[in-house]
């Protein structure tokens, strides 16, 4: 049963429409993405299914007693309360329906009741017991451990946790409450890496809708079941998950490139046949049903080329590639035996690390490990508790900071820009437009009135144009939309430079990274390949040991004394599946280049296919074996 019925919503700013004619629904244990370019009404549209924003068109219908929770951006209000009361005031559903179980039960006591009121306690009770029962409490503060806070951390005041936490405070909130319909925008601003996956895994568990807005392709892959396109003031709906409607959206662009094309075709066939009898009486009347028809025509060929437009358009991202580096010496980091400690906290003893030339390198570990620490020893910002740090021969570092790079604010925008490249004024208008700074107005900007996504985009515009060969990147993905993180993922990997590179984005770890360097235990402990490859050599490491506490299995002599002749059906269904899968993978990679290919994505969606009923036959045959 649908929590959400949106029917031809329409949105007005300042008289004219930012979308019209929406219409969705989302049933309970759907997770609807919203995606679109910055500007499309995302936002907007979360704040008006809420009631914090009116729309002057269409009905928003919600499922009778549906409870909604909206997480966004905006830091709490109220600063005074602590981290527990914040967490569970927005559950006030929940305190009325311990109150309303407390008075039928008074009431039962009391022999004054019927069976109306019997109905009512077993509502109520079972609205509770959905929420976790009467310790729903407790569950609203295992929500803030999985969202990386500490037991000593529920008592403080909201007014001594900063800008990130809090915005996880608000998600842990919105959660805590037992909605029936989530909504969440930006969800995985300021997560690690171990609360992204733990924020995955429980909207996948969740017992309500969920509508989200995010810019992390990991994660939006992870939980996404259908997609809301809001392109063009319109809203196309794609039942599927996220690469999916990549995939469909592709599609559709080769289909209205065709459509366009063969409709120009009919045009010009009709055009010639006016043209050569227009003035003939015999077929005048003819040459004036084609003039109409080709006017019927026109107008199609309009609304073809505005759909390819809008799937096709070039939107409004990233475009730089790097300065290509002066060579440096093989070795461009060496770390021996460091120690690291911050604010009386042991974070790195021992460390060794070792980063060669070219050697694009992932550095990660949970919030507090000391990974932003560990990058600020090594660009120098700060002294190493002990150990040797050593830079290579002729290696020059570039250091993008999570928190700010230090910006020129004596000037304008392209006065900064000038001053730190030492480019001349026209290639650092040129270098600026790369970054979203076009035009005279954005340029011209005085720096200390910049937010903090344009300080990002301008400190981003600086680091490409150093000449640097090593670059130590601290999250450059904050405050950057999906195709702007695209971009930057595709000059990282063509640079020809080190790289050390801090980021939650799990796609851009996977893709730039050649090794990824992992704190565990205050060590630093390398791993061969990206994010996935790190996952992987994880899970191998506990398989032993999940292996040796497991129960030992009973022997199955009568099975294990039959003599096979050849491979089982299992055996031939598993040596198919390895085969399908790295298939599989392998059109995905080649796919991810190359959308429009629609051989290439025939070949993907039978080789998938054929993988998922292979994968239902492996699981009967291993249940029954």
């Amino acid at each position: 049963m649908a929590v959400l019925i949106a029917s031809n919503l329409r949105k007005e700013l300042s008289g004219d429409p930012l979308f019209d004619g929406i219409s969705f629904s989302v049933d309970r244990g759907q997770r609807l993405a919203l995606a679109g370019q910055n500007g499309a009404g995302k936002t907007t549209l979360l704040r008006a299914i809420i009631g914090e924003t009116t729309i002057q068109g269409g009905e928003i219908a919600l499922q009778k007693g549906a409870r909604v929770a909206l997480h966004d951006q905006r830091p709490p209000r109220n600063r005074g309360l602590t981290l527990r009361e914040y967490s569970i005031s927005g559950a006030s559903a929940l305190v009325r329906i311990e109150e309303e179980l407390r008075e039928l039960e008074q009431a039962m006591a009391s022999g004054t009741h019927d069976d109306a009121t019997l109905k009512r306690y077993s509502e109520a009770q079972a609205r509770l017991e959905h929420a976790g029962g009467w310790g729903w409490r407790d569950r609203a503060a295992s929500m803030l451990r999985g969202l990386g806070f500490r037991d000593a951390d529920l008592d403080r005041q909201l007014s001594t946790f900063s800008g990130g936490e809090l915005t996880r405070a608000s998600l842990a909130r919105a959660l805590a409450g037992d909605p029936d319909l989530l909504l969440l925008d930006e969800p995985t601003n300021h997560l690690d890496v171990e609360s992204l996956e733990w924020l995955e895994r429980e909207l996948t568990t969740i017992d309500a809708a969920v509508i989200l807005v995010a810019h992390d392709r990991w994660f939006l892959e992870s939980v996404t079941t259908a997609v809301l396109e809001l392109e063009g003031g319109r809203g196309l709906y794609f039942s599927g998950p996220w690469h999916q409607w990549r995939l469909e959206r592709a599609a559709r662009a080769q289909a209205a490139a065709k459509n366009v094309k063969r409709v120009g075709a009919d045009i010009e066939r009709l055009e010639r046949f006016v043209e050569r009898f227009r003035y003939k009486k015999s077929k005048a009347k003819q040459a004036q049903a084609k003039l109409t028809q080709i006017g019927r025509l026109e107008q199609e060929r309009k609304q073809a080329a505005g759909e390819l437009e809008n799937l096709t358009q070039r939107r409004r991202s990233l475009g730089f590639e790097f300065l290509k580096p002066a060579r440096s010496g093989r070795i461009v980091i060496e770390i021996e035996g460091l120690r690291l400690s911050a604010g009386g906290k042991e974070l790195i003893d021992g460390g060794s690390l070792v980063i060669e030339r070219e050697e694009h390198v992932a550095l990660v570990g949970p919030n507090g490990s000391g990974k932003t620490t560990l990058l600020e020893t090594l660009v120098g910002h700060r002294q190493p508790d002990g150990g040797k740090i050593r830079m290579g021969h002729g290696v020059e570092p570039a250091y993008f900071s999570q928190h700010d790079v230090e910006l020129d604010e004596r000037g304008t925008v392209l006065d900064c820009a000038v001053a730190m490249t030492g480019l001349s004024r026209p290639q650092a208008q040129n270098l600026l437009g790369k970054f979203l700074f076009s035009g005279y107005v954005e340029q011209e900007k005085q720096v200390t009135v910049l937010s903090g996504g344009e300080r990002r985009r301008l400190s981003l515009a600086v680091i490409v144009a150093s000449g640097a060969n090593l670059l130590v990147l601290d999250e450059p993905t904050n405050h950057l939309d999906l195709e702007s993180r695209e971009a930057l993922e595709a000059a990282l990997e063509a640079f020809p430079g080190a790289v050390l590179l801090v980021s939650h984005d799990r796609a851009l770890l996977d893709a730039v990274a050649e090794r990824t360097v992992a704190i565990e235990g205050h060590a630093l402990r390398s791993y061969n390949g990206g994010w996935a490859d790190l996952v992987q050599a994880r899970e191998e490491d506990t398989a032993p040991a999940a292996a040796a506490t497991a129960p030992p299995k009973e022997p199955r002599v009568a099975k294990a004394a039959v003599k096979k002749k050849g491979p089982s059906e299992l055996e031939q269904v598993e040596r198919r599946i390895t085969t399908l899968e790295s298939n599989v993978a392998q059109l995905e990679g080649k796919l991810a280049e190359d959308w429009t290919n629609m051989d290439m994505l025939t070949e993907y969606r039978t080789a998938r296919d054929e993988l998922q009923e292979l994968l239902a036959r492996w699981e009967a045959l291993f249940e029954s074996a």
